[in-house]
């Protein structure tokens, strides 16, 4: 990230970002697990990083302890030679997470800040987390076996309780050209972190 007003840009970004997200992790308080040492969604996912965010994030790795960044390099190479003999879709574990918790967590990726709600996918519909199903996030108000939110659950919740919501916060709302057009961003290529370095 070489150009000091491309970073305050970002930044920016990512000021204005953690305030809407934390708005809407307090108003679903009720249904959020999240807690230090969950790392259920830093075990095994894609996770889709832009350019601008694969940059803001090696900030952070360069800030690391060289024998944290050693760890961390050991564990790309071993990932990308795993990814290399599988077919199609592949999940892994992030290199960045080092006993449970993400060591550049001021400088993680915006699928990792906005992972733990419930979001509105492009059709409309609104998608639990898979942690809901782990006895996580909204487990308390999801059906097991239709996958939905019940309002039978809700209800016996009490009767002062916010309602389970959906927000847009999908990677894909989070990093699109009208988000670059108001903050001033290029986010770049994305693709999946690893395939990064």
């Amino acid at each position: 990230m070489p150009e000091n007003t491309k970073l305050a840009d970002y930044l920016l970004y990512l000021s204005y970002l953690t305030n809407k997200l934390n708005g809407f992790f307090e108003k679903q308080s009720p249904y959020i697990f999240c807690r230090k040492g969950c790392s259920k969604c830093c075990e095994n996912g894609e996770y889709p990083f832009s350019r601008l965010e694969y940059d803001f994030i090696m900030i952070g790795f360069t800030k690391l302890p060289p024998e944290t960044r050693e760890e961390i390099l050991l564990k790309v190479k071993k990932i990308k030679q795993e990814k290399e003999k599988s077919n199609g879709e592949f999940c892994y574990e992030c290199p960045f997470l080092i006993n449970q918790e993400c060591s550049v967590y001021e400088f993680r990726g915006i699928i990792c800040r906005s992972f733990g709600l419930m979001s509105i996918n492009p059709d409309g519909l609104s998608k639990i987390p898979f942690c809901a199903f782990e006895g996580l996030n909204y487990s308390n108000v999801v059906e097991p076996d239709t996958k939905i939110i019940s309002t039978e659950k809700y209800k016996k919740l009490g009767k002062n309780l916010p309602e389970p919501l959906a927000f847009n916060v999908s990677y894909k709302f989070l990093t699109s050209e009208n988000i670059e057009e108001n903050f001033h961003l290029h986010f770049g290529d994305k693709k999946p972190l690893i395939d990064w370095f």
